[in-house]
């Protein structure tokens, strides 16, 4: 009797399995009969996204260890396919796998613009630098044709209202006649995730995110355009994307980059099972070293989700990253991502010059229906 497969790496795909969320309440469990030995079959996955209509659009965190209170997603699920996002549990609350449907069973927010602008036209709203892009990607392939970012950058600079937005992705030159003049007055910054300079890694690790070359060269052209570009090297993976430190902050720094930060690699929910089935798939010779280095900086765990310790860990490992990272970023001049943000200027906000109907009531309070933001930090 055949068993289940055994797990092998997707072309184009991050996850190598549809590992079922943890809230799902019927169980499954693959298994070969036999019958069907397809070899397109394991890449023939294909992109689908819908639309929604969501309930709000700006999420608050209170969190100490990240440098903004407010973000924005304007789609949920990514087909850049990063093993290590973080994102990929919050697909479970929709009885999705975090696995393969994360990167390619996407929604559309199709409201998305029309909430902001509502959420803006508040009597009691206080404006404060909105993060865009944090849980799942701004700028992911799907934004080409839905433009849903692009509406939602039109709403900021109509109001003048202060934002950053972080990418792994060269489709953000595309926005730059929108986001240069928001920097010219201080009102907009970037973020380049910048995980690997190797690219046969980042081609499993980050499979249709661009190439580190084209990341560095987007760096350049933002930088170019006067908008200030932070590099975020995240996440270090130990023994895989952590030899590289040095080398990414300085090719950053060549192509621009003004500020920098990083995360050690977290391993929340079921990313935990679905980064190790990557390991065994693409690095089986060194899975089981990455893994005791991973919880040498827990505690001993997988992940430990303490604020103060879950972006860069504990224990001598963690340290001696923390210790080089900072050296490099002295040595070439690079400041921090906190400050770049804290910079931000948000005493030219305005209300919007069109405010939905929707908002023209009594109470104040908008009909939109549809299902909710889900958002994980």
């Amino acid at each position: 009797m055949l068993g289940p497969r055994p797990l092998a790496a997707r072309k184009g795909r991050g996850a190598v399995s549809n590992l079922q969320g943890r809230y799902e309440v019927n169980g499954r469990e693959e298994f070969d009969d036999g019958w069907e030995r397809d070899e397109d079959e394991a890449t023939g996955i294909r992109t689908v996204v819908s639309d929604e209509l969501a309930k709000t659009i700006l999420s608050r965190n209170s969190s100490p260890d990240i440098p903004f209170n407010v973000s924005l997603n304007p789609y949920r699920g990514c087909e850049h396919g990063c093993i290590y996002c973080f994102a990929r549990p919050t697909h479970s609350y929709l009885g999705l796998s975090p696995g393969l449907d994360f990167e390619s069973r996407l929604f559309a927010k199709v409201n998305a613009a029309e909430l902001l602008r509502r959420e803006l036209a508040k009597p009691g709203y206080v404006p404060e630098h909105i993060a865009i892009g944090v849980n799942t990607d701004a700028y992911q392939p799907c934004e080409r044709e839905r433009g849903l970012t692009r509406q939602v950058l039109e709403v900021l600079k109509e109001c003048r209202h202060p934002y950053g937005l972080i990418t792994k992705s060269s489709l953000i030159e595309r926005d730059i006649d929108l986001i240069a003049p928001m920097a010219e007055k201080g009102q907009a910054c970037a973020a380049i995730t910048l995980t690997t300079l190797d690219p046969q890694i980042a081609r499993t690790l980050e499979p249709r995110a661009a190439a580190p070359a084209r990341r560095l060269r987007t760096i350049r052209t933002l930088t170019e355009a006067g908008i200030p570009v932070s590099v975020s090297v995240a996440p270090i993976i130990p023994f895989v994307t952590e030899p590289e430190i040095e080398r990414i902050l300085e090719a950053a720094r060549d192509a621009g980059a003004v500020s920098a930060h990083y995360v050690v690699l977290r391993l929340p929910f079921e990313v935990n099972p679905l980064f190790q089935q990557w390991l065994e798939a693409h690095f089986p010779e060194r899975a089981q070293r990455v893994m005791n280095r991973v919880r040498d900086m827990r505690g001993g765990k997988d992940y430990d989700s303490e604020w103060g310790k879950r972006m860069q860990g504990e224990g001598v490992w963690a340290d001696l990253i923390h210790q080089r990272f900072t050296k490099t970023v002295e040595r070439l001049g690079l400041g921090k991502l906190r400050s770049r943000f804290d910079r931000l200027d948000a005493s030219q906000f305005r209300r919007p010059l069109v405010v939905p109907a929707a908002l023209q009531t009594k109470n104040g309070k908008s009909g939109a229906k549809g299902a909710g933001q889900l958002d994980l930090f």
